[in-house]
């Protein structure tokens, strides 16, 4: 006798083919949400390993009020993914749901985000890529930490000066990199191959991490291209193997050196991605506002997603005020 496929089968199947079809941090967010789905049914009393025939649509009418007390992008990314597993269930024959009542649902009932401003702490990313340049500087019990610090001063340097989100600064290969043009090819977001452009600043702190790193990338037996850019140096990575940085590794790269560089208050204030909101705004300003040339160096494939940086900045606000309302009164 066939095993009846439970809601939980389902799920993960439906995960598994999203792990295959979308990146890493895609997929974690599939999980994420499917885990508050799962959450909302049992609420509901409908258990994780009840028979697949038990899940209908009004489910989703549910999880939408099940999801109101979060952030609407959060409700919407939850949503999204709930749709995708309806789709999934019809695709795959596991279940025949009525998939416009689903879309339906889900367009009644979602609330749709308005646009955020990013938001980052500038002068403190500017302080943290002051003190990722004396990295290197610093005394070191060993090799090995020595060459920790040349990776780490490299990649923040390349976080703050390139735009590259993390999991595609983890990604790079030494083959990706063309040192004489400061330059490198990229496979980004949605699969897309593009340049990306390093700064003399971090392209000269990769060159030296690489030269530091000649010996272990030489006796690992690979041709070098081959070999990750940003390399594990840890008691886990093997005392001869060359093997990659994590995208959970750079975040706790980053954490680590803002408790250095701004105190312990500070962790959680800058993650990786706040120096790729620094590099969009950096650029705009230097160019005199120019969202075009910022959208093709930020590879922001909707110009609008670039506009979202195109705000005058708190400080710049306040001077504009006072220049006008206090500028020479008592």
């Amino acid at each position: 006798m066939a095993r009846t496929i439970t809601i939980q089968d389902a799920v993960d199947r439906y995960l598994d083919s999203v792990k295959l079809a979308r990146s890493e941090n895609t997929a974690l967010t599939y999980k994420k949400s499917m885990q508050a789905f799962l959450g909302c049914l049992d609420a509901e009393g409908i258990a994780a390993s009840s028979p697949l025939s038990e899940l209908k649509e009004d489910a989703v009418t549910h999880f939408a009020a099940y999801a109101k007390d979060k952030a609407a992008a959060t409700e919407r990314l939850w949503l999204q993914a709930t749709a995708g597993f309806y789709e999934f269930l019809a695709a795959e024959q596991l279940a025949e749901p009525n998939l416009p009542r689903v879309r339906m649902l889900i367009r009644q009932r979602g609330r749709r985000p308005g646009p955020r401003l990013p938001q980052f702490p500038r002068e403190d990313i500017e302080r943290m890529l002051d003190y990722a340049e004396t990295l290197d500087q610093l005394p070191a019990a060993d090799e090995t930490e020595a060459l920790r610090n040349k990776r780490d001063k490299a990649f923040i340097l390349t976080l703050g000066e390139t735009g590259l989100r993390v999991h595609e600064a983890c990604n790079l290969r030494r083959g990706d990199l063309q040192t004489q043009e400061n330059r490198a090819i990229v496979i980004g977001k949605g699969n897309r191959e593009a340049v990306v452009r390093f700064s003399t600043r971090a392209m000269r702190a990769i060159r030296s991490y690489l030269k530091a790193r000649s010996s272990l990338d030489g006796g690992s037996g690979r041709q070098l291209g081959s070999l990750p850019l940003f390399a594990r140096h840890d008691k886990g990575a093997g005392a001869k193997q060359v093997k990659p940085m994590t995208p959970s590794t750079g975040r706790n790269i980053i954490a680590r050196h803002v408790a250095l560089a701004l105190g312990a208050e500070a962790v959680g204030t800058i993650s990786p991605h706040s120096f790729r909101h620094y590099f969009v705004t950096t650029v705009l300003r230097g160019t005199g506002g120019n969202l075009k040339m910022a959208q093709e160096l930020a590879r922001h494939k909707n110009i609008q997603v670039t506009q979202r940086y195109a705000h005058l900045s708190d400080d710049e606000l306040d001077r504009g005020f006072y220049d006008v309302f206090e500028d020479g009164r008592d």
